[in-house]
């Protein structure tokens, strides 16, 4: 039998699971999947993985007018995030 969690100790999970220095693709998946359950926006975690591989996001940055562009070191896709 499954434990049910609330919204409150699903939010607490998100952020000791971004808290961490190394993180898997699937536990990315299992993350966006809890997140995705209890309709709680990652907003600025998601700048930490890659949207295609979900691997942990580094590589080359450029910074245009109004995006910032890192592409990943992994599968060389390019993450867009709108700048303020």
């Amino acid at each position: 039998m499954k434990k049910e969690i609330s919204r409150k100790e699903a939010k607490e999970q998100i952020d000791i699971f971004f808290g961490k220095e190394k993180f898997s693709e699937k536990e990315v998946k299992k993350i966006k999947t809890l997140a995705m359950k209890f309709n709680i926006k990652l907003s600025e975690y998601r700048k930490k993985f890659c949207k295609k591989c979900l691997t942990k996001l580094n590589g080359k940055i450029r910074i245009g007018r109004n995006y910032k562009t890192v592409e990943c070191g992994h599968c060389r896709y390019r993450n867009r995030f709108k700048m303020n």
